[in-house]
């Protein structure tokens, strides 16, 4: 599963996390600039971006909404902190948690792909509203195994989920990167929330909500 415009609004991550991450980073740098971890991103910053003040790339990808490792990186440790005092919790659609416990309580094996890092999603699914849902999740995948309109990122996908391709089903409402997963040889089906205001792309298959989308595969009903 994608997570934006997919189990979650689309405006949540664009009204909440982004401008909380570019109102911290300041902060966060000056006060963990020097640790290790945080001190790696800033390295990878600087090889992605030479010569452009680390800071100031960062900035620009965030007013660009670029999808960079590093910058998804960085992002993830400065909400890690908003989702451990309680200023943040993830959104999540109402019909998406009742879906997936009903799915994970019949053996359904679940798992995240997002351009978010991998250490975002589990915050977000860890301190979301419905509750700590991370136990129902037995992977996630993030830009570092590629990009998400790249057919071969959703191949190793299933080698490190150790599945056939063809046993997968890939639920996302961007219809690239479904194209990406059925070239990988996975199901694809596109989520349509009128909320988020998501066009139809008429090449796969199309759900308002998980229901439908246990209707259409024959998944659990919640």
């Amino acid at each position: 599963m994608d997570i934006e415009g997919t189990t979650s609004a689309i405006a949540f991550v664009k009204e909440t996390l982004f401008p909380f991450a570019e109102a911290e980073l300041d902060a966060f740098l000056d006060a963990h600039g020097r640790e290790p971890e945080v001190a790696a991103i800033l390295e990878e910053v600087r090889a992605t971006a030479p010569g452009e003040e680390p800071r100031a790339a960062l900035r620009r990808w965030m007013a660009e909404d670029a999808k960079v490792t590093p910058l998804k990186t960085l992002q993830g440790l400065i909400w890690r902190a908003g989702f451990e005092d309680g200023r943040l919790k993830g959104h999540l659609w109402p019909d998406v948690a009742p879906c997936l416990r009903a799915w994970h309580a019949a053996g359904v094996r679940l798992a995240i792909y997002s351009s978010g890092s991998v250490a975002a999603q589990r915050l977000l699914f860890g301190h979301s509203v419905a509750g700590d849902l991370t136990p129902l999740l037995s992977g996630f995948f993030d830009t570092r195994v590629g990009g998400k309109r790249e057919a071969a990122s959703y191949a190793a996908i299933t080698a490190a989920l150790g599945l056939d391709a063809g046993a997968v089903l890939f639920l996302s409402d961007v219809a690239e990167e479904l194209d990406a997963a059925r070239e990988a040889g996975l199901m694809t089906c596109q989520l349509v929330r009128a909320a988020d205001g998501t066009r139809a792309s008429g090449r796969h298959a199309e759900a308002a909500d998980f229901p439908a989308v246990a209707r259409l595969h024959g998944l659990p009903a919640a």
